[in-house]
């Protein structure tokens, strides 16, 4: 750590440093370690950095993404764990860093990379964007069959030939729906999705199904929180089978701050109930032991009531920790955001950058709304999902565009006409939610004035 606050900031009397930066059992990448940083990681100049990585390091030991084109993470497997002659004698790193440094290769080769790097590690030459990437997840069929819903499917089909129609190939968007929806899939997928990206690259995430809220864990295995959640196909309750924010964070966090990733959720976090009508929500009840959890007993009021939960920072805004201050809502990478604002504006300062990439993040309702299923004749959809589709389409041939802002109040107004009493939420850099979205034509105009 010392090492890369060095380099980070030399000294100004030092000049030009010519060196090679190797890491091993490094805990840089740990959330705790990079909120000091200001949450994300910078690159160290124009000298090469190599991290050294071992999954079974287990001393607070992470893998790290970088975005640069002057590092690499090496995987270097083996048993023994947090052991310097482990790392520094791995067959990956004698090929991949010390033939690297004795030949003065500023770059490692291409042969070498694809012989002893692990693909989501792979250092590549610069490129320009590649074309937009999606992965769309849709689960209906549900284990328990009171949680199963009709419509999440057929929205993935609607939102991937929307997507195509918006200019997205149809090889670049990747689909995978009910029992392959687990948590361990869907991280795979995200991996794929987010891999070897550059400025300019647009990632297209979208989740329709279940969601919930578990309690997260701190120190002394007491409850410290709440964590937003996807409901994979295989949930359970437990933190391996949810899907929070810890599952992919540092996926999204390191991102190059110009990459264009969208992320949608249509789904709720405030429980699951029918509606009259037989609209089913998108969310699921706690069974009681979890419940119990976030509940106390009330001496004097002689009743259960919700657990006060102290906040790891109150000055956050509610969008990212709720109206409780006490909850890790999805894609905010609230974890790297615990510094006071002013030490963290200080440390964005000190280290040159704007803290964890923030992605563009739609959600179908407010945090304690629900998000319903609409029935379309004899379809179902998700009601929101419904509505932007319709949306995009009707801009799609009009030959017209819309701002990310614009479109949320478009669909929030759409919904109301619909007869549901959800207000999607959007949240994402304040001057990217008045851009254009990018899903369409370079000749469409843009609804209300950019900021």
């Amino acid at each position: 750590l010392i090492a890369y606050d060095l380099f980070v900031h030399p000294p100004q009397k030092a000049g030009t440093l010519d060196f090679k930066f190797v890491t091993f059992g490094a805990q840089i990448g740990n959330p705790t370690v990079r909120g000091m940083f200001g949450g994300y990681i910078t690159e160290i100049g124009p000298q090469f950095w190599y991290n050294l990585y071992n999954q079974k390091d287990e001393v607070f030991v992470v893998s790290l993404r970088v975005p640069s084109q002057a590092y690499l993470q090496v995987e270097t497997l083996f048993d023994e764990g947090h052991d310097a002659i482990g790392y520094l004698t791995h067959p990956n790193t004698v090929a991949r860093v010390w033939r690297d440094i004795a030949t003065s290769q500023a770059v490692p080769s291409q042969l070498t990379r694809r012989a002893f790097a692990a693909p989501q590690a792979v250092k590549k030459a610069a490129r320009k964007p590649a074309p937009p990437r999606a992965l769309l997840i849709g689960i209906n069929d549900y284990p328990n069959p009171e949680d199963r819903l009709e419509g999440c499917v057929n929205d993935v089909f609607l939102m991937s030939s929307v997507l195509q129609e918006c200019g997205f190939d149809a090889e670049s968007i990747r689909v995978v729906l009910n029992e392959r929806a687990t948590a361990q899939g869907i991280r795979e997928r995200i991996e794929w999705l987010l891999s070897d990206p550059v400025p300019g690259d647009v990632r297209f995430l979208y989740y329709s199904g279940h969601g919930a809220q578990i309690p997260g864990y701190g120190p002394g295995d007491t409850v410290d929180r709440l964590d937003e959640c996807l409901v994979p196909h295989n949930f359970d309750w437990s933190r391996e089978t949810a899907f929070t924010d810890d599952n992919f964070f540092d996926l999204y966090s390191q991102l190059p701050y110009e990459t264009n990733f969208v992320t949608i959720f249509d789904c709720c976090h405030s429980g699951g109930m029918t509606r009259q009508g037989g609209a089913k929500v998108r969310g699921v009840n706690p069974p009681d032991d979890i419940r119990h959890r976030m509940l106390k007993w009330d001496i004097e009021k002689e009743m259960w009531v919700e657990r006060k939960i102290d906040s790891p920072n109150r000055e956050l805004e509610t969008e990212f920790t709720g109206e409780s201050k006490a909850k890790r809502r999805l894609g905010r990478a609230v974890n790297l955001r615990t510094l006071p604002s002013k030490e963290y504006d200080r440390a964005r300062q000190q280290y040159k950058h704007k803290g964890p990439y923030l992605p563009m993040i739609y959600q179908a309702c407010g945090e304690n709304e629900y998000s319903y299923e609409y029935r379309h004749g004899v379809t179902s959809y998700g009601a929101f999902t419904y509505s932007l589709a319709r949306i995009l389409r009707r801009l799609g041939h009009q030959g017209r565009g819309i701002t990310f802002s614009g479109l949320r109040d478009r669909i929030a107004k759409d919904l109301i006409e619909l007869g549901y009493q959800q207000d999607p939420c959007l949240i994402g850099p304040g001057a990217l939610c008045s851009q254009t979205v990018p899903w369409r034509g370079s000749g469409s105009r843009a609804e209300g004035k950019k900021k």
